[in-house]
């Protein structure tokens, strides 16, 4: 069964890119256009993993992050940070990694791989 990578961000082609490019690598997705309608794909999906955007409308990234990690079944959830703003991975204690737009999609793939797999 392919591991399920949750795309969180507000950008549609940015989510089209992200999706396309994963599902091409043999992992299931979701996605989020913001940081309040995540968290309940969160609760729906369960994925493996999360890419996260920090600045978004509603709810930031940060914001989500903060409640995903209060939750036990998703606190433990790898999380990769892909902000176009320089430094602001800072809010999140515990990326997997971090990615500046424009994506390095090699280096997505590697970090995605290392940390659940194929």
């Amino acid at each position: 069964m392919p591991k399920k990578i949750l795309v969180v961000d507000d950008e549609p082609h940015i989510v089209k890119y992200l999706t396309t490019f994963l599902q091409d690598c043999g992992y299931e997705t979701c996605s989020a256009g913001d940081g309040e309608s995540a968290l309940e794909v969160l609760k729906q999906e369960n994925p493996d993993l999360v890419t996260l955007d920090l600045q978004m409308p509603n709810e930031t990234g940060t914001r989500f992050y903060r409640n995903m990690i209060k939750d036990k079944h998703f606190k433990d959830t790898p999380v990769i940070v892909i902000s176009g703003i320089p430094g602001r991975h800072l809010a999140v204690s515990k990326p997997v990694a971090v990615f500046e737009k424009p994506i390095d999609r090699n280096a997505l793939l590697s970090s995605i791989k290392e940390t659940i797999g194929e």
